[in-house]
């Protein structure tokens, strides 16, 4: 049996989605545990499949199993009109025999998005993610007032979760608030399922 593990499951068209997982993923092993990172390949309006079964670079596909077997959730989408982006949805729609067997009843969970604009649906879209956990019957961890980031922050930060602004052009970078308030939201989702974890054993 592999040691206990957060999933950070993303999909990342430009790159800023990407980078707050790994910013998240870092919380999480600050916090002591190891964090997988997984992407979702785009999906096509073709018939058939076109995208290599192995990504070229960065983050491997998830599977069901990464999900079956993780002690905790960091589920992250770019924005698209305000929702979560078509290949996070599809891959999460095909989640019902996890639902069926409540494999992630019970399990904490956490959502972080990136967004072209600063009031360009971030809020929504993390709404529209918590949506599939709470069926799934998950525990959300958001990220509370207790941290000063974000009060303090002129970007993005939710008590939701995470969020970046990456401007129209999608280039500009985590600042620091932001870099902050994923990290923090890494540690609160592990250190949850550390808390969590002998009460389902």
């Amino acid at each position: 049996m592999s040691a206990p593990y957060i999933l950070v499951l993303f999909y990342s068209r430009n790159g800023s989605t990407g980078e707050m997982a790994r910013q998240i993923a870092r919380g999480v092993e600050m916090a002591g545990m190891e964090a997988r990172l997984r992407t979702v390949p785009a999906v096509s309006s073709d018939c058939e499949a076109v995208a290599p079964s192995i990504p070229d670079t960065g983050a491997p596909y998830a599977t069901l199993d990464d999900l079956k077997n993780c002690s905790g959730l960091a589920l992250g989408s770019p924005t698209r009109f305000g929702n979560m982006a078509a290949p996070l949805k599809y891959f999460l729609d095909g989640t019902s025999n996890l639902w069926l067997t409540g494999a992630l009843v019970g399990k904490p969970a956490s959502v972080f998005t990136s967004t072209a604009s600063l009031h360009g649906g971030q809020e929504t879209t993390l709404m529209s993610m918590l949506l599939p956990l709470l069926h799934h019957g998950m525990l959300i961890t958001g990220l509370p007032y207790s941290e000063a980031a974000l009060v303090e922050t002129r970007g993005g930060g939710t008590p939701y979760g995470a969020s970046h602004h990456a401007g129209a052009d999608g280039k500009r970078p985590l600042d620091q608030h932001e870099t902050t308030l994923c990290r923090a939201l890494g540690q609160r989702l592990a250190k949850t399922a550390q808390l969590l974890a002998p009460s389902r054993g």
